[in-house]
């Protein structure tokens, strides 16, 4: 079994581990190993940007984006989560929410509401806050909001330009930047996107 999560990771159950498709048994190979299925969803979307300028904020594309983040590690990748975690909306609120947010991220763009930057912290903000995924979520919406800059041409963000997913300084600082954004005081957490 895979023990030792960062503090504000999702904990890994008994029935997620099921869905584990490579046989890993340390938390070490688990990251090693998503973190090459992260790397080769990376390369796709770098290939596919016309497609996700039309399809990043929808349910579909964020579906599809996660799906090519973690197919190669879990079953469950780009499917909703189906029990409630320790973070986020009740599990059958998700699809709904996620639409809700995916038309409010619309409604920002087109009015000008915020800077990109703004908006893209913002839409990554509420993705972890909601947490439609058993796992990967933090991942997803940091990949997600580089996307929505670079495909208006500016440069992805430096997320604080060490490891979040390990325990550490710059994990403290981002999940404190999230937890300031959870009162609507986003200004940590685009510091430290652009940090």
């Amino acid at each position: 079994m895979i023990l030792n999560e960062p503090e504000g990771a999702t904990p890994l159950s008994v029935e997620l581990m099921a869905g584990l498709i490579p046989g890993l048994t340390t938390r070490e190979e688990l990251n090693e190993f998503e973190q090459w299925n992260i790397a080769a969803a990376m390369r796709w979307a770098g290939r596919s940007h016309r497609r996700l300028s039309k399809n990043l904020v929808t349910v579909d594309g964020l579906l599809l984006l996660h799906r090519k983040m973690f197919e190669e590690v879990w079953e469950w990748a780009g499917k909703f989560r189906l029990t409630d975690t320790n973070i986020g909306v009740t599990w059958s609120q998700v699809p709904g929410q996620l639409r809700k947010l995916c038309d409010d991220v619309k409604y920002w763009q087109e009015n000008e509401t915020y800077s990109l930057d703004g908006i893209a912290v913002r839409f990554h903000h509420k993705l972890v806050q909601m947490h439609p995924f058993p796992n990967g979520n933090g991942r997803h919406a940091r990949l997600v909001a580089d996307l929505m800059v670079e495909l208006e041409g500016k440069e992805p963000f430096s997320w604080g330009r060490n490891a979040i997913g390990v325990s550490g300084q710059t994990r403290e600082t981002y999940l404190t930047a999230l937890r300031e954004a959870d009162c609507h005081k986003p200004q940590k957490l685009l510091e430290f996107a652009r940090g």
